[in-house]
């Protein structure tokens, strides 16, 4: 497993971050919150919301104009240097449509195979698809959505409210469930991802 850290230019995240043996990656003005709190190996973007070079200098200055997000760019980085467990901060807050975009980063990576988090204030979101192991959250509310189309859900366990064999994209009954055991399980149809979304404090 090789360990990544995408840092965004959302809300700043407050809490310790762990750099030991990651490879770390920020995002344009991201820079003006991690700077300093947490080591940063290579600064990727256009740089459009930041005033001044940050360090290490980025290998590129990307145009303003483009196809691809500043995190889309930083999120390949990642996984072209073999990420596959990635933890996201400052992905929440600031502007909506960023939010929405920072959550298909999630599904970016899980569809190449690596697993990314996006760790918040108040909770924990990541996209997986096939077999699913949520271990020491009993207690804990958390939330399954479908991700792009609708999810089959072969079966659950752990769970305080049994999911339908279907999660229909575009209805939120998978909200709020809440984990009896501290070894919840769930299984889709591969292929089929969902959104889950793991609060850590009071709901």
């Amino acid at each position: 497993m090789k360990r990544g850290i995408l840092l965004l230019n959302g809300q700043p995240y407050e809490g310790k971050i762990d750099d030991a043996d990651a490879l770390v990656v920020c995002c344009d003005g991201a820079y003006e919150w991690a700077h300093g709190r947490v080591r940063i190996d290579m600064n990727v973007g256009d740089f459009d919301s930041l005033p001044y070079m940050p360090y290490p200098l980025p290998e590129q200055v990307y145009p303003t104009e483009k196809d691809f997000t500043d995190g889309e760019l930083a999120m390949s980085k990642l996984l072209d240097a073999g990420a596959d467990a990635i933890e996201i901060y400052g992905g929440d807050g600031g502007r909506e449509d960023h939010f929405f975009g920072n959550l298909h980063l999630l599904l970016m990576a899980a569809r190449r195979g690596a697993r990314a988090v996006m760790v918040t204030a108040r909770s924990h979101i990541f996209v997986a698809d096939g077999e699913i192991r949520l271990d020491g959250i009993c207690g804990k509310t958390l939330s399954v959505l479908p991700f792009g189309r609708d999810a089959h859900i072969m079966d659950s366990a752990g769970l305080k409210y049994p999911y339908p064999p279907v999660l229909t994209y575009g209805r939120c009954i998978g909200i709020s469930n809440i984990a009896v055991s501290d070894a919840a399980y769930l299984r889709t149809e591969k292929g089929d991802f969902v959104l889950i979304i793991i609060n850590r404090g009071k709901v």
